[in-house]
């Protein structure tokens, strides 16, 4: 695909990043589509009258941004924009749906089970109690986004598959009366196993990110704790780091 970039020589602004800036637009705008083929650096270089390492430096920056991706024997392609979440205390749901997702829930599993040890630990719970354990497939699209486990104490409200899969988990438990105050969360990273990657519609060794949080009212309880897995090529957290 030809790229129609407006090129200013005259502006203070790097032409290899005037580039990046027009190609994430075209990214954003819907004219570039997920899968869309660029032509290859040196025609885009000649189309736009730049140089070659001017245009290979603004298509390294596109790719470790997740924007583009280079695959042997077929080229530079657009992949899936990113869903970028800020990391506050919000469920991905409530996150989605603000920002104009529609986005779906399947429940893979769901049980009310007596808490085994590590989630009694997770949850300080005594020995006995019994807790709601549920694994969800999220989607955006269509498109598998995330992989959600988590365990919730039975205490505070009736959860049950129909309400997981038309709401947000928080949303059920804002409505049971929690108010939710801190969190403790991880995140990190792993590779696509065999029973992630069918699942979320990628290949076995893809890189995926990771999440465990355990939530905590306003009481001091601890509410729920989860691990969840998203696709690395469609999902990133944002933050903001400031200097004490």
């Amino acid at each position: 695909m030809r790229l129609n970039l407006s090129i200013d020589r005259s502006s203070p602004v790097p032409l290899y990043h005037q580039i990046v800036q027009g190609i994430e637009a075209a990214i954003h705008s819907g004219i570039l589509e997920p899968g869309s083929r660029l032509d290859n650096e040196i025609d885009l270089a000649a189309q736009l009258n730049l140089s070659r390492p001017t245009m290979r430096k603004a298509m390294d920056e596109l790719v470790r941004a997740g924007l583009l991706v280079r695959k042997r024997g077929v080229g530079t392609q657009v992949v899936s924009s990113q869903v970028r979440r800020p990391l506050e205390l919000s469920s991905l749901f409530d996150d989605l749906s603000r920002s104009g997702s529609k986005p779906t829930t399947e429940v893979l599993s769901f049980s009310h089970i007596e808490a085994d040890e590590a989630t009694r630990k997770a949850l300080q719970l005594p020995p006995g109690t019994e807790v709601y354990h549920f694994t969800r497939l999220r989607k955006v699209a269509g498109k598998p986004l995330a992989l959600m486990e988590n365990w919730v104490r039975d205490d505070i409200t009736a959860i049950d598959e129909g309400a997981l899969r038309s709401q947000g988990l928080y949303g059920i438990l804002r409505a049971g009366g929690v108010n939710f105050r801190l969190a403790s969360q991880r995140i990190g990273a792993m590779i696509a196993n065999d029973y992630q990657a069918p699942l979320l519609d990628t290949g076995v060794g893809s890189a995926l990110v990771t999440m465990e949080r355990t939530a905590v009212d306003d009481t001091g309880r601890l509410v729920e704790t989860g691990h969840h897995a998203y696709r690395a090529d469609s999902y990133s957290f944002e933050m903001t780091l400031v200097q004490r």
